[in-house]
């Protein structure tokens, strides 16, 4: 008896998760029309994410503003994608020069709006522990991956209420947990919270937000040589009493262990972060939040629920050893 009512408990749970399975991939398949009337601002197209997003979009038939930070970005952009695609100069960093592309978008839509931006710019040097760096290390990653998304997004806000569109920002897992020092977790949390309050602020005016949290992949970000580079600049600069706080050894361990984990965790695979950004610009129930990479499902964002005490008890174990003076 008990079987059978277990086994029609089973079948009555299937029965509605399998439908609503069907509803749930029905919502996220569903993309918008006249995408060759539709601008998409796309930041940090140079290389990686933002290079391979404006290319997939320009394939896709969007009009898309691709915004370079060097010369040879927009060139070599310019060879590889149809004549939708414009290319402009931005350093976002700089609020003369977002005010400038601002104004060219503001001419080039015209009362159409612009339908998306994708707020991608993004540096992730210096970093190291907290008291290796300067508040100037600080303040200039902090002027690009927060300031400049904050600065980016209100210049041309105003052309996507225009066009009833959609934010995108592109935060990280390191915007969920710190598990090591420097301005790179702190602007990511900055970009959690404007995404958050931004999202609540554009629901009534129709306006989608959304918010990526890519794991660990092979990008400029990620590159073990630039950041063991870093690690030994930030070494040479302190003063001698901060070495012997962390003992000869330190810096050796750290490079070793920078090296095996991002050996590790690095997915090569950048089309899994680009087809988030793409489902978030065209799709017309767009998520709130993506998570890419297995590294970000699986490991990170479960781990950034798990209590405090838990998170820096594991942080620190698999920390580079060494034994501070007292």
């Amino acid at each position: 008896m008990f079987q059978q009512i277990n086994q029609k408990n089973y079948l009555y749970v299937l029965g509605l998760v399998v439908p609503w399975c069907i509803y749930r991939w029905y919502k996220a398949s569903r993309r918008v029309t006249k995408k060759e009337e539709k601008y998409v601002y796309v930041t940090g197209c140079d290389s990686g994410f933002g290079n391979l997003l404006a290319r997939h979009l320009d394939k896709q038939g969007f009009n898309v503003i691709a915004a370079c930070y060097t010369e040879k970005g927009e060139e070599e952009l310019k060879k590889i994608t149809s004549d939708r695609l414009a290319t402009f100069h931005l350093d976002v960093a700089d609020s003369k020069s977002v005010e400038k592309t601002a104004a060219l978008i503001k001419t080039l839509v015209g009362e159409k709006g612009l339908w998306a931006v994708v707020n991608n710019a993004g540096i992730a040097l210096p970093s190291g522990p907290t008291d290796w760096l300067t508040i100037d290390d600080y303040k200039n990653m902090l002027a690009v991956n927060l300031c400049g998304v904050i600065d980016v997004t209100l210049s041309v806000l105003p052309l996507i209420k225009k066009a009833k569109g959609r934010v995108v920002n592109v935060a990280s897992v390191f915007g969920r947990v710190s598990p090591f020092g420097g301005p790179y977790c702190v602007s990511k949390f900055g970009v959690e919270s404007f995404n958050d309050s931004l999202r609540l602020n554009m629901a009534p005016y129709g306006i989608k937000v959304a918010c990526i949290e890519p794991g660990f992949f092979k990008t400029n970000v990620t590159d073990t040589v630039a950041m063991k580079k870093n690690l030994r600049m930030l070494w040479d600069r302190l003063p001698q009493d901060v070495k012997d706080d962390y003992g000869p050894d330190y810096l050796q361990a750290s490079l070793d262990m920078l090296e095996q984990r991002f050996n590790m965790l690095t997915d090569g695979n950048l089309m899994k972060v680009v087809h988030c950004m793409e489902h978030a610009v065209s799709a017309v129930y767009p998520q709130t939040r993506y998570s890419a990479g297995w590294d970000a499902k699986f490991f990170w964002l479960p781990l950034s629920y798990v209590p405090t005490s838990i998170s820096d008890r594991f942080f620190r174990k698999n920390a580079p050893p060494f034994k501070p003076r007292v």
